[in-house]
């Protein structure tokens, strides 16, 4: 199947792959609500973007991708919709990057690329917003719950806690196995 860009975002819908059209199965999300913290989303569907993705990296983060890939190539997925649950506490993306704080929910969050990135410290997390647009992410802002946790959409959030010291603890797979004499 030929998909060119020139072809507009219109048509760029029918190039999109069956396999991503599927719902992420309940197993995947209900794997999710054992997470030692909480871990932020929208529900199953936002703003008519189902859940496609959902991904837990070695560093402990949790990514909820909702809707289609907009973009894509060699390994490269831009969705309308991406909202990462970190654990470490103390790591804001973007650093250097022109950004500007503001209040969500009673604490203070950074919004930057053109406000279609939102990061919220709350708790002992940091909630990330990656979106196509900037009303997009304002919305996902302002309804984002751990699915994990009992909570209320636009409901405010708990203050950010002190640095957990997360990053500066060696994951699992970077721990040497134990020493064990020879022989």
């Amino acid at each position: 199947m030929l998909c060119a860009g020139a072809l507009g975002a219109a048509t760029l819908a029918g190039c999109a792959s069956t396999v991503q059209d599927q719902p992420i199965p309940h197993n995947i999300l209900e794997s999710v609500i054992s997470a030692p913290f909480p871990v932020y989303w929208l529900g199953g569907k936002f703003d008519g973007l189902q859940v496609s993705e959902v991904a837990h990296d070695p560093a402990g983060a949790y990514t909820l991708q909702y809707g289609d890939c907009m973009q894509a190539g060699q390994g490269t997925c831009v969705p309308p919709l991406r909202i990462v649950t970190s654990p470490d506490n103390s790591f804001l993306p973007g650093d250097g990057t022109p950004r500007r704080t503001t209040r969500i929910r009673g604490v203070r969050a950074v919004i930057a690329q053109q406000d279609k990135t939102i990061l919220i410290p709350t708790g002992n997390v940091v909630i990330d917003i990656f979106a196509a647009n900037p009303r997009t992410a304002a919305a996902a802002a302002r309804i984002a719950v751990p699915i994990n946790q009992i909570a209320a959409p636009e409901a405010p959030l708990p203050a950010a806690l002190p640095n957990t010291g997360f990053g500066e603890r060696a994951m699992r797979s970077q721990e040497p196995p134990p020493l064990r004499p020879i022989g």
